[in-house]
């Protein structure tokens, strides 16, 4: 059985695209088996809408993912469309994508056997791995992630409100000890503010610097309630372990840094300009933290 032949209009495709290369189109058309006519017929036709639609359609999605550096896949790249009124179906986009080669960053989850609670902890877990709160300031959750540099590593210890999934406060050290948890935690009282019924709840994982008496003293200064999930359950700590997972995903694998103050710096942007106002949050709707408060609140 031979092979089939092209249809005409992909020859004459064919012929456009590469009419630059191949010499005088007289020439080409005869192996070709189209006609010079047909050819300069078919340069004058106009492109169907739904090529004209595809193409603006991939257009969008290559100058999204570009501006967000690789870090969104399909399900946020099918929401850039819709802010300009173009509607696309989540699985047209993910045939584009895959078609143009665009991949999100993305890690292979990994299954860990959870430690036992010792007999006698008296650390009660409040959360329940509910993380869900009716307003700001209600509930917190902490954790500390390690940025790799050149220099050293750089810790970071965050803290994100359940509501909004802001970062409200963080603080970056080279050594990871309970000041940089405790300066954490005294950054969002400065920034957002006590909660209105002072009920504030901040929950953690049971690591040593959270654990540790200073920062338990600064939590009581604050009037701040502790709730703590048992250790080596990274679930339990859903909210802060998400968080740290995205930022070493998208950021720190995006090259390594000379020194401890790039990474800082890069930290700084990415958490303030970024995460907080642009990324979009599948848990808040597609919006950011900063565009959800204000409609939820």
């Amino acid at each position: 059985m031979g092979l089939l032949e092209p249809r005409p209009c992909a020859r004459l495709g064919f012929l456009e695209e590469h009419r630059g290369e191949i010499g005088p189109i007289k020439k080409a058309c005869g192996p070709m088996k189209v006609s010079k006519s047909g050819f300069h017929e078919h340069l004058g036709r106009k492109k169907p809408n739904a090529q004209i639609e595809r193409e603006t359609l991939e257009g969008f999605a290559v100058e999204a993912f570009e501006r967000h550096k690789g870090r969104y896949g399909c399900r946020r790249i099918d929401r850039e469309p819709r802010k300009s009124a173009i509607a696309a179906s989540g699985k047209r986009v993910l045939r584009i994508m895959r078609k143009l080669g665009l991949a999100g960053k993305g890690a292979a989850r990994e299954r860990r056997i959870q430690k036992k609670v010792e007999p006698g902890d008296s650390r009660l877990n409040l959360a329940e791995r509910a993380f869900s709160a009716s307003g700001r300031n209600g509930l917190r959750a902490g954790g500390i992630a390690c940025m790799p540099a050149s220099e050293g590593r750089l810790h970071l210890a965050a803290v994100i409100d359940a509501f909004s999934r802001k970062a409200v406060g963080w603080s970056m050290s080279g050594r990871i000890t309970e000041k940089v948890a405790r300066d954490a935690i005294g950054h969002p009282v400065q920034r957002e503010g006590p909660p209105d019924d002072g009920g504030l709840v901040f929950h953690d994982d049971q690591g040593a610097q959270h654990a540790s008496r200073s920062f338990q003293r600064r939590l009581g200064s604050h009037g701040t309630v502790r709730s703590a999930s048992r250790p080596g359950t990274p679930p339990g700590n859903a909210v802060a372990e998400s968080f740290s997972k995205t930022l070493k995903r998208e950021l720190a694998e995006e090259g390594s840094y000379g020194t401890r103050d790039e990474a800082e710096q890069d930290v700084f942007k990415y958490i303030e300009l970024y995460c907080n106002r642009a990324r979009m949050h599948t848990t808040l709707g597609y919006m950011s933290p900063v565009e959800y408060e204000p409609q939820y609140a």
